[in-house]
């Protein structure tokens, strides 16, 4: 009967430990985000939009180079730094992106494209 308590009590404490280390490995995310909330935060203060640019395409390849998934916002992120450059090919691109990754977005993004062209459609 001792030996019986001591392996249930064994088994226990394994149980008991296996579940503490799984839960000190974190929330797992769904997208990966790569500096992506640093550089929006970047935006907001006036950072150099080519720095920001060149910071979220390094942060896109991190991404890629993982098979992971850009968050929503990324790519609309992006085109908006594209727009503010001049670089309107670009912007449209990444625009259509995020719609494509983000159907919920075409709205917004449409909207978006719509004022790029000075409200000609």
């Amino acid at each position: 009967m001792q030996h019986l308590l001591s392996s249930a009590r064994t088994a226990l404490l394994a149980l008991l430990g296996s579940l503490a280390l799984a839960g000190c490995s974190g929330p797992q995310t769904i997208y990966q985000w790569e500096g992506y909330q640093a550089q929006l935060n970047q935006y907001f203060k006036g950072e150099s939009p080519e720095a920001q640019v060149e910071a979220l395409e390094a942060g896109l390849e991190k991404i890629k180079a993982r098979n992971g998934a850009v968050p929503p916002g990324y790519h609309a992120q992006l085109g908006l730094l594209y727009s503010s450059l001049g670089k309107d090919d670009q912007m449209i691109r990444q625009f259509e992106t995020e719609k494509t990754l983000f159907p919920e977005s075409t709205p917004y993004m449409d909207f978006l494209m719509t004022n790029a062209k000075g409200g000609a459609q």
